[in-house]
């Protein structure tokens, strides 16, 4: 794998692209202290290189649910049986085509994985508790917790 290798207007982009992805290039330009030009040419390099995965729309929740109705969110912890790389691979691939999970993560120490999940109503959920751990003989312990409230949704990292 080549190296990648960053900067400081880089990491001032990165920061910006990810408080507000949807701004013009003549505002990220203004905003990181740098030419149109080299806005343009930087973030494409970025895209290229991976550091920039892909562009998303954060909905707000609570507008949603005036048009769809509330939905359940939840935060399920998965302890799986057999923790051999195969194992682990193989649930990971079959959660992350499920369209009710919206995160997956491989977590160390506790469970072996954190879902975000999202089902329209309890049935839902049921259904997809069926579908991804009941159906599935490797998953020892399933764990979940529902959202009543977010309070906090910032996808920024720390850099630099």
């Amino acid at each position: 794998m080549n190296e990648i290798k960053i900067d400081e207007t880089d990491l001032r982009l990165l920061d910006l692209m990810q408080t507000d992805a949807s701004l013009s290039n003549q505002d990220v330009a203004h905003r990181t202290h740098v030419s149109p030009p080299t806005a343009l040419r930087r973030i494409k390099r970025l895209r290229e290189t991976g550091l920039i995965e892909r562009q998303v729309a954060l909905l707000q929740p609570e507008r949603l649910a005036a048009v769809l109705g509330h939905g359940l969110t939840a935060l399920v912890e998965i302890t799986l049986e057999r923790q051999s790389a195969e194992a682990l691979d193989a649930f990971e691939g079959r959660a992350t085509l499920d369209a009710a999970v919206q995160q997956c993560y491989r977590v160390s120490p506790g469970p072996d994985f954190v879902l975000v999940v999202h089902t329209p109503d309890m049935p839902s959920h049921l259904a997809l508790t069926q579908r991804l751990f009941t159906s599935d003989a490797n998953v020892r312990n399933v764990k979940a917790f529902f959202s009543v409230k977010r309070a906090k949704f910032d996808p920024r990292i720390a850099i630099g």
